[in-house]
């Protein structure tokens, strides 16, 4: 097949979790010999907060090894010819961080008989929290959704904004996210993520800054967007801030800890649940034991309590954090079970496999795109 793909950036996971997943979509589709083209806004924000760091343009060149595949056009959409771009194509992707303009006028050309399919793909919680934002997309001539979670599928679907609507879940791209056993254990935890626009404050304090000054840790904690009341709230509890990582370096960050923590946003535990988001995903691919705020896995993705364990209260995560940092083998037992669940289950691999059967459904032939020239070839 040859798919399009439009979004916010994957050159750039700065404050940016979707590049993450869409990343790894997109070099197993190409290893798969699918043809696949991506085009991000000449301007993405996300991609000029990256470049204003002072890492920022070895990093890029890092995606740009790491990820071979992952090769954007970057566009202006007043310049940009979008008949002419989706010309050939057999499935087009807009994700649903792209302009309501852009999404409108693809929308127009399916209408006007575009041979492709197209799907919206939905990876925010803005349809719970801001459905009047997220009712300003015209989805009318999609085909249909790709929600990343089953409760986000419903409101699409209860709602009408669109004839159709599948689950397609966050996976870890495991050709990046595994185990680094070599790496010395220099941190007793790590924890990777941004402070959030308020959507957390109280939760990170309560199962993370809280439990890591009491048990006396040696951690660390790497992301953006921390507000000076988060950097002294770090330092008082003892906890070095690293700042932004690059996403592909998460899996060595990982190594370097023997535990780590989730802690959902608020709109996931309270609107969303079933969804992990993509944190979580990554860090059992590494294989690095995970102790998890509340959260309700509605969908049984995991096994909570196998895979990973959970603390409903600030002084549970306390409790089992201790348990885990003196036990080894136990770390070593939780980290091998949620890897191995990963792996059977929640890969690139996996949600490529699932994209395909949504393709068929569609009228869509699958067949790669090296294997279809290799008929004609034939022929």
């Amino acid at each position: 097949m040859r798919v399009v793909l439009f979004c916010h950036s994957l050159l750039s996971d700065w404050n940016h979790g979707n590049a993450h997943f869409l990343r790894g979509i997109v070099t197993e589709l190409c290893e798969q010999g699918h043809d696949v083209s991506v085009y991000e806004p000449l301007d993405a924000w996300s991609l000029q907060n990256l470049l204003a760091e002072p890492r920022g343009l070895v990093a890029l060149d890092g995606v740009r090894s790491v990820y071979p595949w992952v090769r954007p056009h970057r566009y202006t959409l007043d310049t940009l010819n979008l008949e002419r771009t989706v010309d050939g194509a057999d499935l087009v992707i807009v994700h649903e961080w792209s302009t309501p303009e852009l999404v409108r006028r693809l929308g127009e050309l399916r209408a006007k008989g575009g041979r492709f399919r197209l799907l919206f793909h939905d990876t925010h919680h803005r349809s719970a929290t801001a459905p009047k934002a997220m009712a300003r997309y015209a989805l009318e001539h999609y085909d249909g959704v790709l929600a990343f979670g089953e409760v986000i599928r419903q409101f699409y679907v209860a709602r009408g904004w669109a004839r159709n609507a599948w689950t397609w879940h966050e996976a870890a791209d495991v050709r990046v996210f595994r185990p680094m056993p070599t790496m010395e254990q220099e941190e007793d935890l790590v924890w990777i993520g941004n402070w959030g626009d308020e959507e957390r404050t109280a939760e990170l304090h309560e199962f993370l800054l809280r439990p890591v000054k009491a048990l006396g840790l040696r951690a660390k904690v790497h992301g953006v967007r921390y507000p000076d009341t988060a950097l002294e709230a770090l330092a008082r509890a003892g906890i070095t801030y690293e700042g932004w990582l690059p996403n592909y370096e998460v899996p060595e960050a990982f190594a370097q800890a023997k535990v780590t923590v989730h802690v959902p946003r608020r709109p996931y535990v309270q609107a969303l649940p079933g969804i992990p988001t993509i944190r979580p995903f990554e860090a059992l691919a590494c294989g690095i034991p995970l102790v998890s705020a509340p959260w309700w896995d509605a969908e049984g993705l995991f096994k909570p309590g196998r895979d990973f364990l959970v603390a409903q209260t600030g002084a549970e995560m306390q409790r089992l954090l201790r348990m885990l940092l003196a036990d080894e083998a136990m770390r070593r037992e939780i980290a091998d079970r949620g890897r191995r669940t990963v792996l059977a289950r929640h890969t690139c691999a996996h949600r490529v496999s699932e994209l395909m059967i949504i393709c068929r459904e569609l009228g869509l032939d699958t067949r790669a795109t090296a294997a279809l020239s290799q008929e004609r070839v034939s022929a």
